[in-house]
């Protein structure tokens, strides 16, 4: 049950008559705004009854991804603003967590453009030795002639890494840049049990770019540490084939995270319906633009058949679409009935906006979905990352103009 009542506010449809003419604009669609409160809430949930949710800090501008340093503190990327440091997070000792005022230097340009600008943030495996930071943005190019809107400018998928030295990210170096692009997605990096760094990338728009072994979007990319492309990758003797790419036919990727079997997992938004978790196996094919479970804006079906032969099934499903952000698989002791369970962050449900929230997967040593249930819905926020700290709860990201860190943990502590 709630420590509060929040207000619900139905649909409305709003109409105009423009020129003389009446027209119906696109319904008003969504509960009002909500800002989440800074006194806890309280839940009671499914196999862990009773957990909290409280507000860490507020005031972060539309975050995308975050990453906790050794000492509890945690890395946040402000897709058009930069990095910030939030310190005394996850580090036990009490007290309260700061927002420091100041963003991190050395981050590159910063730009907003649908879904570009900095995008995910990961530590090297060996941080506390060489104080590696990776990040993924998209770098900028030329303006598009009699693009739509207009300025719309070209762009790159990058990933750069620095070293964190005080307030700043000290001989950044730039170590990856896909082709230039019309288009533009997020991103996410992951390191995994190998020891190499997979990207995702996206490719919502383009009708054959995703299943192209010659460009890097639409992929899961592995990569060497220094951004080289990872030995044995699968299309690395094919003529023409990028040697990054690990595996192709991905939409839209926002979620990336490894399982503690090693296994890569893979979230992708599908247009209208058609969202999924996948498993990324070395030179699979997962079907978009041809095979998708999801449909047209307009309602009409993509494709006739959602998979065929030869095209990989995914673990998890969503119709409607949840539009699956960030994810991690909970591995501490804090929330016991809910190891190994699979976190989904979603930033709406239905195509309404301000429905998002956090999905929690169980799923068996085959890595098959058993059940599933939806947190935070009713907090009305849209939900861009989830990530356990190093004191074993459970951590969330609202993309919102007002962004909150949101810590989850069980009421009897």
């Amino acid at each position: 049950m709630f420590e509060r009542k929040l207000r619900y506010v139905g649909f409305g449809v709003a109409v105009c008559v423009a020129f003389g003419t009446a027209a119906q604009q696109q319904p008003d669609l969504g509960p009002r705004p909500v800002k989440v409160a800074d006194t806890p809430y309280t839940f009671d949930t499914a196999e862990q009854h009773g957990i909290k949710v409280s507000v860490v800090v507020r005031g972060l501008a539309h975050p995308f991804s975050l990453a906790f340093l050794p000492n509890g503190d945690a890395l946040v990327t402000e897709r058009s603003s930069g990095l910030r440091l939030v310190r005394n997070v996850a580090s036990g000792k009490g007290g309260a967590a700061t927002l420091e005022a100041k963003p991190i230097g050395g981050t590159p340009e910063k730009y907003e453009q649908r879904t570009s600008g900095i995008h995910d943030i990961a530590l090297h495996p060996k941080f506390a030795e060489n104080s590696f930071v990776y990040f993924s943005y998209n770098k900028l190019g030329e303006v598009i002639p009699d693009s739509n809107p207009p300025g719309r400018r070209q762009s790159a998928i990058t990933v750069q890494r620095g070293k964190l030295s005080g307030g700043s990210l000290t001989s950044v170096q730039e170590i990856f840049t896909g082709e230039w692009s019309t288009g533009s997605s997020g991103s996410r990096l992951a390191f995994g049990n190998d020891g190499f760094l997979y990207v995702s990338t996206g490719a919502p728009f383009g009708a054959t770019t995703a299943r192209d072994p010659s460009s890097v979007y639409g992929k899961i990319l592995r990569l060497r540490e220094d951004g080289k492309p990872a030995p044995g990758n699968p299309f690395a003797t094919k003529a023409g084939a990028r040697p990054e790419v690990f595996t192709m036919g991905h939409r839209d990727q926002l979620g990336l995270t490894v399982h503690p079997s090693g296994a890569v997992l893979a979230a992708e938004h599908g247009p209208n319906g058609g969202d999924e978790v996948n498993l990324i196996q070395a030179g699979k094919d997962y079907g978009w633009p041809t095979w998708t479970y999801g449909r047209n804006y307009d309602g009409t079906r993509m494709s006739s058949l959602p998979v065929t032969e030869g095209i990989e099934q995914p673990l998890v499903l969503w119709v409607p679409s949840i539009a699956p952000t960030g994810l991690t698989v909970y591995t501490g002791d804090k929330i016991p009935a809910w190891k190994n369970n699979l976190f989904v962050g979603s930033a709406r449900r239905g195509e309404i906006p301000r429905t998002g929230g956090l999905e929690r997967v169980v799923l068996n040593d085959k890595l098959e979905e058993l059940r599933r249930e939806r947190l935070l819905d009713s907090l009305h926020q849209r939900i861009r990352d989830v990530r356990q700290g190093p004191d074993g709860l459970l951590y969330v990201i609202t993309d919102e103009d007002d962004g909150a860190l949101l810590r989850i943990e069980p009421t009897a502590m």
